[in-house]
């Protein structure tokens, strides 16, 4: 059996396999087009009439529908607070704007299944581009489409749809216009971001704490290198519905600890600073992401959303990316306990900076 020699091992051929295709006897043959059923509207005139005035209807409910919308949120004002009236005003502008949608896709089909042209027809597969007489009948393709369907002819549905589609977009600004804060007699700077940014709820003597605990942080449990996410103390006593959400967005701040000799302050802020600890806040001044993410080496801030970069030994200076100006810089020191207090509020707006291109 060692002696036996083995069989000489054939290459591949490189020619392809005709595959598996069989030929069959009974193929299945192609069955056509069944005969063509005329529809209601295509047999009684009265029909189709019925038909365009319940299309043209439902476009013009729709346009009513938005018009609701809109008054649904003058009508019922969410300024109260109160759970029942933000309930009514979603419940209303909702039904409105629910409506408005639904009236233009029954109107659409209900025009494509009743009104248009009722025609069936075979399209043979061809090349990715045509000929040029295959380009010249795509063209009238459209024009037929035009001739099939009405939609030129047929002015009172057309023209109610540009309306419909027209109105439909309405609600849609009226809420966004909803989402700027107004100014009142109480309030007189509410719509105004500017004088709202250029002030958060830091004030001398506010003691820095961690977030979102509002444990106060003493100077000497920060070690080099370390960055801390930080709220002014009273911000944890502040309950959602009296603004935490809003004071903290514009309040946080990261705190970092670096030697005191590699931080080049300028004159005016050299007491701004504390034996080598920084308070910067964590809005970005670009477009107001959060910029949380601190590289201990190079001691530079990076903001996740654009990839800005600051630079915490040079003042939070932009050293990349789209922020046009630094961070604005929270002065701090340290209270008779040892805790690490605010000397006062930012003295710059937070944020972006397109809130100060007036």
């Amino acid at each position: 059996m060692a002696d036996e020699k083995a069989p000489e091992q054939v290459p591949a051929s490189p020619v392809p396999s005709s595959g598996l295709a069989v030929a069959v006897s009974d193929p299945v043959h192609n069955p056509g087009l069944a005969p063509h059923r005329k529809r209601m509207t295509d047999k009684d005139p009265a029909a189709m009439t019925r038909a365009v005035r319940t299309v043209y209807t439902l476009f013009y409910l729709s346009a009513a529908a938005s018009i609701w919308a809109i008054a649904a949120y003058l009508l019922f004002p969410i300024e109260s607070g109160l759970i029942s009236d933000i309930r009514r005003n979603n419940l209303f502008i909702g039904l409105g704007i629910a409506t408005a949608l639904l009236a233009i896709g029954i109107g659409a089909i209900h025009w494509s299944k009743a009104v248009m042209n009722d025609t069936e027809f075979i399209e043979e597969r061809h090349s990715t581009r045509g000929s040029e007489k295959t380009r010249a009948a795509a063209v009238q393709v459209f024009a037929d489409a035009n001739n099939e369907s009405g939609f030129g002819r047929r002015t009172m549905v057309r023209n109610s749809l540009f309306v419909a589609l027209a109105a439909s977009v309405l609600p849609g600004i009226t809420l966004f216009r909803g989402l700027a804060p107004h100014s009142s007699p109480e309030h007189p700077h509410a719509g105004d971001p500017v004088h709202l940014l250029k002030h958060t709820m830091w004030e001398e003597g506010m003691r820095l704490a961690h977030d979102p605990t509002g444990k106060p942080i003493r100077a000497a449990d920060l070690t080099l290198g370390s960055a801390v996410h930080v709220i002014p103390e009273s911000l944890a006593t502040l309950a959602h519905h009296d603004g935490y959400l809003d004071e903290k967005a514009k309040a946080i701040v990261l705190l970092m600890r670096l030697l005191p000799e590699q931080l080049n302050e300028a004159d005016d802020r050299k007491d701004w600073s504390y034996d080598g600890i920084v308070a910067y806040s964590k809005v970005c001044t670009h477009v107001g992401c959060p910029v949380a993410l601190y590289e201990q080496q190079t001691h530079h801030l990076l903001c996740p959303c654009h990839q800005s970069q600051f630079d915490v030994t040079n003042a939070a200076a932009v050293i990349f990316g789209p922020a046009a100006r630094p961070l604005p810089q929270l002065p701090i020191t340290v209270d008779d306990e040892g805790y690490l207090i605010a000397r006062s509020d930012f003295t710059e707006p937070v944020g972006p900076s397109f809130w100060e291109r007036h």
